[in-house]
């Protein structure tokens, strides 16, 4: 299984070169690192927020149990995605015990009542389907994409690791191991990324706000002191029929669907809701800087993070429009004035919540590796200028015009799937609070004017919003100078 916070999917991976000269593997191993972080923190996740290329037709029931149902139908080819998601991402875990609920992605494919561990791959694979899970702030999310007439047994899997998940001493050992193993792998042992991901939690304090101010993959202490009976307790509060969303789009019988739905998940009984999530914060609050230290990193980068609104907030189009003009393509303005122009940089993104959408506070991220013998502060003030030039300035109609069309071809690209589709189901259902958004959210992006743009830029890319993140190389001395 996959998690999206570490750009792993069905088929993602990030290789390294090898015995490349001094200066190319510097130059390689940064950009390498860059389009890591930014493919698979960005471009490899479900972007729901992009433009839609068409009405989505829908229909949505609730079981007793509570268990909510919307589908789809699509008979265009003879498949069908089933994606369910639980109300229980990382914002759901308490301090002390961070890091459950990505443990609980995989702890969910070592077996259940009648599927043996490691069955539940098979069967899918067998009956010629894909799968995967995923984790975010947020939920926590598994799908399979089947042929329409293994419908059944897609249901019948996920029915029964909701009903009966094999919660035990050996599985919750194994997988707490395979999970450290991976954030040794994806986290700690990645130029760059232990600063990324642990610099996207420094903006929000974790006393009022924890549920944004811890990682998903959790950290290695909290793994080590967890408990079997933590675990099972975890699964017994978010893994209920009342806190899943379960979705379905493809070629099916909605009588068929229905039938399916209630023989396979109707009995499983529901719990008492979780606990609500609470998160207290301010814009603006001073700004603040820090420093790292990264052993794996050969050059070194700044990483610029501000703090933004939940997603269901208006300015979020304004500020999707202003990340694509900022750090997205090769025409945007960092690419354009600090890659190709000044040199400065081996590569730049911008970044918008780069896990996964959240109904509480997100986070706007700008991102730059220093090209060679580039000091980093400087670096710093040419992406800082630029961020600053939409504030004062403003963006020309051109831009603008240019964000929205890569927006609606980025999000037309997306529902081109089944479980693209699905996915912007549960979108909508989640974050916005309304599944019937997904044929109407386009106007609100659409209707984004170069005003708009500027005021976004003027309230969220305040320097007193802003969490700066200087990285430097082991044997890089501080102050100016940029080589190593």
């Amino acid at each position: 299984m996959g998690s999206r916070f570490s750009g792993e999917g069905p088929s993602r991976g990030f290789s390294r070169a090898h015995g490349a000269p001094a200066m190319v593997h510097q130059a390689s191993t940064a950009v390498r690192s860059l389009a890591w972080l930014g493919g698979l923190l960005y471009a490899a996740l479900p972007c729901p927020l992009r433009a839609q290329g068409g009405r989505v037709g829908y229909e949505a029931f609730t079981l007793p149990n509570g268990l909510r149902v919307v589908y789809s139908e699509d008979h265009s080819t003879p498949i069908v995605s089933v994606d369910l998601w639980y109300n229980a991402g990382s914002r759901n875990e308490r301090a002390g015990r961070s890091g459950f609920a990505h443990l609980f992605e995989h702890m969910m494919f070592e077996g259940s009542a009648h599927v043996k561990k490691g069955e539940f791959f098979q069967l899918i694979q067998r009956a010629g389907g894909t799968l995967n899970g995923s984790t975010a702030e947020d939920r926590t999310t598994y799908y399979e994409t089947v042929p329409s007439n293994r419908l059944n047994l897609a249901l019948w899997l996920e029915a029964d690791r909701m009903r009966s998940l094999a919660v035990t001493e050996e599985n919750f050992h194994n997988q707490r191991e395979t999970v450290k193993e991976e954030r040794r792998l994806r986290v700690d042992n990645q130029p760059y990324s232990a600063a990324f991901l642990n610099g996207m939690t420094w903006p929000y304090d974790s006393t009022a706000c924890f549920p944004y101010a811890h990682t998903v993959i959790g950290s290695m202490a909290d793994l080590d002191a967890a408990q079997l009976g933590d675990v099972q307790a975890f699964f017994d509060t978010y893994y209920t029929p009342n806190n899943a969303t379960l979705v379905v789009v493809g070629d099916f019988k909605p009588l068929e669907l229905r039938r399916f739905v209630n023989q396979y998940f109707a009995g499983i009984a529901s719990h008492a809701a979780p606990p609500p999530v609470t998160c207290d914060y301010k814009l603006s609050p001073g700004a603040v800087r820090r420093e790292v230290r990264d052993a794996h990193a050969n050059l070194p980068a700044v990483v610029r993070i501000y703090r933004v609104p939940p997603d269901a907030d208006r300015d979020t189009p304004a500020l999707e429009l202003l990340k694509i003009i900022l750090g997205q393509g090769e025409s945007s303005r960092l690419n354009v004035t600090v890659v190709r122009r000044a040199k400065a940089a081996l590569g730049a993104q911008v970044f918008m919540n780069p896990v996964e959408s959240r109904r509480g506070p997100g986070t706007l991220v700008a991102l730059a590796v220093a090209n060679q013998g580039v000091g980093v502060e400087g670096l710093d003030t040419l992406v800082a200028a630029q961020l600053d030039s939409i504030r004062t300035g403003g963006v020309t109609p051109e831009e603008l015009t240019k964000a929205k069309n890569t927006f609606r071809a980025g999000y037309i690209h997306t529902r081109e799937t089944t479980l693209g589709r699905a996915e912007a189901l549960h979108h909508y259902d989640m974050f916005h609070g309304s599944v019937a958004e997904i044929n109407a959210d386009l106007e609100r992006y659409l209707a984004v004017t170069a005003d708009d743009i500027r005021r976004v830029a003027t309230t969220y890319l305040d320097p007193a919003n802003a969490v700066v993140i200087v990285v430097r190389t082991v044997g890089q001395p501080d102050g100016r100078t940029g080589g190593p």
